[in-house]
């Protein structure tokens, strides 16, 4: 299984296919001239060839895929999000399958393997090399997100009483190694990693050298089941770029590369920016309406109940709000304010929790921070608006009433924020994912019933 795609210098990269390129490519598919589509398709990057893989028809895409005479490069596949590639691994053989996976570094295999149907993973894998067997089926024992499912069997590790000028002779000579590395793991005869050794350094020093004599012992490594998400803060933590990865008696299994980091960031990063959108789940170009509206359903119906909540809160002062018809106008600034100051609050502490800089032992001082922030902006915010409120209105007593519930509604704002994720995190639910509705809900009922409470009392 080669280690590395090599790309000719004359690839084009960054390449915008146009509306012309496209159905030419379409209409040569469809008359099976491989030929062509061969040639055409040899011009461009994995990468921008997926980007045009998306555009096409179903059936252009499974032909593509499937038709020898197009030799698709495999890393087209991984340029195309999860819910494609599961739909065009479907619509394959296992045999066009096993090729895709054989061209494909193994950390990038595993990602095909984890997208096709579990029915079909055994005759896949029947086909492949039995070392690349045995790989695929230790890492689908481990969770799906775990350091396993990321790291790559390919990796350099010699023995601990080797001398530098073996280890240079093993490195010329063997057949299996990565086409690039820059750590070589020294081991003991258990297989167990010891530290690490720069290539770079066995290079410049004496080949009569012992290893265990120039071994760096400070190697990171990290456990097989870890989640991968926490591999990726201890790459950013110790600024690695690549970590040996040990299963449950400490044995050397496999190698993570910063480039698989970066994809994990990229990955989770986009994660959490859906949920705290309210999508469920990863929505792809080529989803369709019906598709789009079901991943979006749970979370707007959630809203609405919510949203019923507030108008609950708001009905309770009817009278109220009939006798003073400012305050139907002016409440939804004090409700409009504490929500954003609450999605500010949200957005550090997913981000803190994230990285997890956010401990038992800070806890406290970071809520405790974020409610006195919510009170300073309530108070700033208080005397702006009560002075935009009393010039509107000429009406000190709505202007008080206004910034009373602002500076309630900021310091709540602040609590929620802070307080919902944590205690979601605490009782092992994402807080990406709910709670900011939760929060809009706690922000929008304390603003109206602050202020229009506030208002029943004194009006």
């Amino acid at each position: 299984m080669p280690q590395e795609a090599i790309y000719s210098s004359k690839l084009k990269t960054g390449h915008v296919f146009t509306e012309e390129e496209t159905n030419t490519l379409i209409s040569n598919i469809r008359e099976n001239n491989f030929v062509f589509v061969h040639d055409f398709l040899d011009r461009y990057h994995p990468a921008d060839l997926a980007d045009l893989v998306k555009t096409l028809p179903d059936e252009i895409q499974i032909k593509l895929f499937s038709h020898k005479s197009a030799d698709l490069n495999p890393e087209v596949v991984l340029g195309l999000s999860d819910n494609l590639q599961k739909e065009i691994l479907e619509q394959l053989s296992p045999d066009a399958i096993s090729n895709i996976v054989k061209e494909l570094e193994s950390d990038d295999a595993f990602q095909i393997i984890e997208n096709v149907p579990e029915e079909s993973r055994n005759q896949i894998l029947i086909n492949l090399p039995q070392k690349d067997q045995n790989f695929f089926r230790l890492g689908l024992q481990y969770p799906r997100d775990s350091a396993a499912r990321i790291m790559q069997r390919e990796f350099v590790a010699v023995d601990v009483n080797w001398t530098v000028g073996q280890t240079i002779d093993y490195l010329r000579d063997a057949t299996d190694l990565p086409e690039q590395f820059f750590e070589i793991f020294i081991i003991d005869q258990d297989q167990k990693p010891l530290g690490t050794i720069s290539s770079s350094r066995v290079l410049r020093t004496d080949r009569n050298i012992k290893m265990k004599d120039i071994v760096n012992e400070n190697k990171i490594l990290v456990q097989a089941d870890l989640d991968k998400e926490k591999v990726g803060n201890i790459f950013s933590q110790y600024n690695l770029i690549s970590a040996g990865v040990i299963d449950k008696d400490q044995k050397l299994v496999g190698v993570i590369t910063g480039d698989d980091i970066v994809n994990v960031i990229k990955e989770e990063a986009v994660e959490d920016a859906l949920r705290l959108g309210g999508v469920g789940s990863e929505e792809d170009i080529t989803d369709n309406p019906i598709t789009t509206s079901k991943k979006r359903f749970l979370w707007l119906f959630i809203n609405l109940l919510t949203a019923v909540l507030a108008s609950w809160v708001i009905g309770i002062f009817d009278l109220t709000i009939q006798k003073v018809v400012a305050l139907a106008i002016l409440m939804p600034i004090v409700a409009s304010q504490g929500g954003n100051a609450a999605t500010q609050t949200l957005a550090v502490t997913i981000q803190l929790i994230a990285s997890q800089q956010l401990t038992f032992k800070n806890v406290a001082k970071i809520i405790n921070r974020e409610i006195v922030t919510g009170l300073l902006n309530g108070i700033v915010f208080a005397f702006i608006t009560g002075l935009f409120v009393y010039f509107w209105f000429g009406d000190i007593r709505i202007s008080a009433i206004i910034g009373v519930a602002m500076i309630i509604n900021l310091t709540a704002a602040g609590l929620a924020g802070i307080g919902i994720p944590v205690f979601m995190h605490k009782i092992k639910i994402d807080p990406a994912v709910s709670a900011g509705v939760f929060i809009t809900t706690v922000t929008d009922c304390c603003g109206y019933a602050s202020f229009l409470g506030i208002a029943r009392m004194f009006l």
